[in-house]
């Protein structure tokens, strides 16, 4: 199979990043910064209704008065609804939606994800213009609203679009000690499972702290030690999901979104560069379309909107299913995917799709990924010929360069990576 594999380059935007502004409170994020793009962000919806939610972080609130803050101060309504999942605030998006979250960054992180008014993403061209409104001078005029009833709001909507009887099955429930924490239990109990909740007690400080998505260990271990059928795992903010097997091993997004594909019936999915090959190789063999995005869900999504499609992911876990919905939403993929099982275990039904072995490395960087590299890349791909690949690029929200290698057997990956490894260190050796 032809693949094109490249480095990808970094946009022009100051602030924003692959989903949003994010950074450590008090460095990269501060309360300045940040009502400065509430200002921003209030003007270019037009001195709109502002709904605002965040996750379970401990500058959490801060940052929230602080974005209410700048909503006014441009004239607009901040309408705060609390600790909420990401992909609640998309649903319940105002002229804008924006959430207070670093998603599945540690506890120290934090940032601001943003949402219009049909609960879309924003392009990266608006993005910028946010961007170049940010020392606009404003008049105040605005106002704060609070809310107070929309969890139930979500959580009736998802139920009632995403769930089905789930009685006589168990699981294990990892809330990352995030902004599902409550939420998803409830939401598996109310459909009759037998749900052994974990990481549910946020304190503000472990958030995304060894549980989660992120880190599989907690779940795998407590579905094998409590005879669960299946272990489901979200990230802090909710857009993620991964889980694991009764034998606690791992099951990707790449492998989840395999499973939906064929659950759904879809004849086209969107997946981006870092989707395994044996993704590829099934769909192909299904006679399903395929389009590949660059690294982010909002790509994904932007790939769905522009083909018509229902049906997207990434092997992180964000999974989107656009039917009743307007993003990714890790409960709504879960309960489809507790729903696509039909009597099946979970590793029978990733058995579908055979994995090639993928082998990933960050390197810290400071500034720029060198040019070079795009040309050590595209030589070392063009030589793989399609049977196996290697991708290299800037991460959209940490200071490093994020190396792929994939093929047919892990000791080839591994090969290929520390290949392209070397190759890297000495370029950015070169620059520094």
């Amino acid at each position: 199979m032809a693949t094109e594999p490249q480095v990808e380059i970094a946009s022009t935007r100051r602030y924003f990043g692959t989903d949003g502004v994010r950074g450590i409170v008090g460095e990269d994020l501060t309360i300045e910064l940040v009502e400065k793009l509430a200002r921003a962000a209030t003007i270019w919806s037009s001195s709109g209704r502002v709904f605002v939610g965040r996750d379970t972080r401990a500058s959490g609130p801060e940052l929230e008065e602080a974005f209410a803050r700048g909503v006014v101060e441009a004239g607009g309504v901040a309408v705060l609804g609390g600790v909420l999942p990401t992909p609640a605030v998309a649903l319940l998006a105002l002229d804008l939606g924006v959430v207070i979250t670093a998603s599945h960054n540690p506890p120290q992180y934090n940032g601001v994800k943003f949402f219009d008014h049909h609960g879309r993403k924003l392009s990266d061209a608006a993005e910028l213009e946010i961007e170049a409104l940010m020392e606009s001078k404003t008049s105040g005029g605005g106002v704060i609203d609070r809310v107070e009833v929309a969890t139930d709001s979500y959580l009736e909507h998802i139920l009632e679009r995403f769930g089905s009887d789930l009685s006589g099955l168990k699981l294990a429930v990892d809330c990352a000690n995030g902004a599902y924490s409550g939420i998803a239990p409830e939401a598996f109990t109310r459909l009759g499972a037998t749900v052994i909740a974990i990481a549910d007690e946020p304190d503000g400080t472990n958030i995304n702290d060894h549980c989660g998505a992120t880190d599989l260990t907690l779940l795998s271990r407590t579905v094998v030690e409590n005879g669960c059928d299946l272990g489901i795992a979200f990230d802090g903010d909710g857009d993620r999901m991964l889980a694991v097997t009764a034998a606690g091993e791992p099951v990707d997004g790449d492998q989840i979104l395999a499973i939906l594909v064929l659950h759904l019936g879809v004849d086209l999915v969107a997946v981006t560069k870092m989707t395994n090959l044996g993704f590829h190789n099934l769909m192909r063999e299904r006679g399903v379309r395929v389009l590949t995005t660059d690294v982010g869900d909002r790509y994904v999504l932007e790939a769905l909107w522009r083909e018509d499609g229902m049906l997207g992911g990434e092997q992180s876990g964000h999974i989107i299913y656009l039917k009743d919905h307007v993003t990714g939403d890790g409960l709504a993929a879960a309960l489809l995917l507790c729903s696509a099982l039909e009597g099946r275990t979970l590793a029978e039904a990733a058995a579908v799709m055979p994995r090639f072995a993928q082998v990933k490395r960050n390197i810290q960087i400071e500034g720029k990924l060198p040019e070079n590299v795009l040309a050590d890349v595209e030589r070392l791909n063009s030589e793989l010929d399609g049977r196996a690949r290697v991708l290299v690029r800037p991460s959209g929200t940490e200071p490093v360069v994020r190396l792929l290698a994939e093929a047919e057997t892990l000791e080839e990956a591994e090969d290929l990576c520390g290949r392209i490894e070397v190759q890297v260190r000495r370029e950015l050796g070169k620059s520094s």
